[in-house]
């Protein structure tokens, strides 16, 4: 499908995100191997977060889904053998954290998904994982298809080369069956929403630092959790409601855990206005209300540390750094490289067809800030992250922009192109 898009004169209003997709992807699956019954509310109706739901059924747990309402009967720690090989869809986040919970379990698995999943590096995972004793064959290279025998795990002391949610998560939810604690060291601060939820579910987990201890041996319990707006879906109104003029966007309950505002620091530093308010704390996550006004922007270098704070949100920025006052440079950012598409390849070739001055590094990107794109045909990748970017890009660029392949947003955010109806 593609879409058209054009400038906007203006955007006003106020607005709810859907669910946190993170969290949504984690209270499902700790929710089947906790114990008893687990309620989720604004559960993420994407298609990654259904595909988690599908291969927990296919492990034998009973899940209803009724709205954005899920019911997850848990089964405890030992799942069931899977009739069927598991399909993940597009979704990374289902593969690698389903293969920690996997690798404990008492019979063989294999999963696969869509060709983006069968290009994107699984040895990160697999490398920790046979060091706590699993068995996991691959196709060569370390891609799926793959399969996951299980087996009985050890605890291990492990330092991770990058900074990376998915692989500390898929070692934590390894060690609940492990024999001994397992202590995760990481570069920088990842997003913690597996440590939160760890705990609320009853496990025990040390964090110091950027190190994470497990201890095996604590049941698990179901929980009721309420999940928070996703700032990763909310970041393009926040960069649109900033460039577009006379502009002012609040966005409701959203998740403004500190592993996740990197998007908020940043857009702050190049000056743009965004006040929280109502800030409270829900299931261990600090949530609030984002209020953006059109601002005037300057460039900024973003690296080091901040970078796994706003991983996904860095193809939207780069659109800001071209609406930016002086040079913007992003580095640190490889990790771009091996999501749905090779985003900084991708964000940088579709924005210099609008006009852009942006140029491709090893590690990220470099911004002219020019003030004006043109509209033109640009290309998604079936990549949700950048045509939600060349989305925003559209609506304040001159002329029509015409986005192919544009339905990939149903993948983290379905209702994207008409929340944006609503302003």
């Amino acid at each position: 499908m593609d879409i058209e898009v054009k400038k906007k004169r203006f955007l006003k209003g106020i607005i709810p995100v859907p669910g946190d997709k993170s969290i949504s992807h984690r209270a499902v699956m700790i929710g089947s191997i906790a114990e008893g019954i687990t309620e989720i509310e604004n559960f993420l109706l994407g298609e990654d977060c259904i595909s988690t739901i599908n291969c927990m059924k296919n492990l034998g747990v009973d899940i209803e889904l009724k709205g954005t309402n899920v019911k997850v009967h848990g089964k405890g720690l030992y799942l069931n053998k899977s009739e069927k090989i598991l399909d993940v869809g597009n979704s990374g986040t289902t593969i690698r954290l389903l293969m920690g919970i996997l690798a404990g379990q008492k019979f063989e698995t294999t999963l696969t998904g869509d060709d983006s999943i069968k290009r994107r590096p699984m040895g990160r995972v697999i490398t920790p994982l046979s060091m706590m004793g699993a068995k996991i064959v691959a196709k060569e290279g370390n891609f799926a298809p793959l399969t996951v025998f299980g087996n009985k795990l050890k605890g291990i002391y492990y330092k991770m080369p990058i900074a990376s949610a998915q692989v500390k998560s898929s070692i934590m939810l390894a060690s609940l069956y492990a024999d001994d604690k397992t202590t995760i060291e990481e570069p920088y601060p990842s997003r913690n929403h597996t440590e939160l939820m760890f705990s609320s579910f009853g496990a025990k987990v040390d964090v110091n630092g950027t190190k994470i201890t497990c201890y095996p041996g604590y049941k698990l319990h179901g929980q009721r959790v309420i999940v928070p707006g996703d700032i990763s879906s909310a970041a393009y109104f926040i960069v649109a409601a900033t460039l577009v003029p006379n502009s002012e966007v609040t966005i409701k309950n959203v998740n403004v855990n500190l592993t996740r505002t990197g998007i908020i620091d940043v857009i702050k530093e190049m000056g743009g206005d965004i006040v929280l308010t109502n800030e409270r704390t829900i299931n261990n996550e600090k949530v609030a209300d984002i209020t953006v006004k059109t601002s005037r922007l300057k460039g900024i270098e973003i690296g080091g540390s901040l970078i796994p704070r706003l991983i996904d949100e860095i193809p939207v920025i780069a659109v800001a750094a071209v609406f930016a006052e002086g040079k913007t440079v992003i580095k640190d950012a490889e990790e771009l490289k091996v999501k749905e598409s090779n985003r900084i390849n991708t964000i940088t070739s579709e924005l210099k067809k609008m006009g852009a001055k942006i140029f491709e590094t090893e590690d990220g990107m470099i911004i002219e800030g020019t003030g004006f794109l043109r509209g033109n045909t640009v290309e998604s990748y079936n990549d949700h992250r950048i045509a939600m970017s060349l989305w925003v890009a559209g609506l304040i660029a001159e002329g029509e922009t015409k986005i192919k392949n544009a339905e990939c947003v149903n993948i983290s955010y379905p209702d994207f192109y008409k929340t944006f109806d609503m302003l």
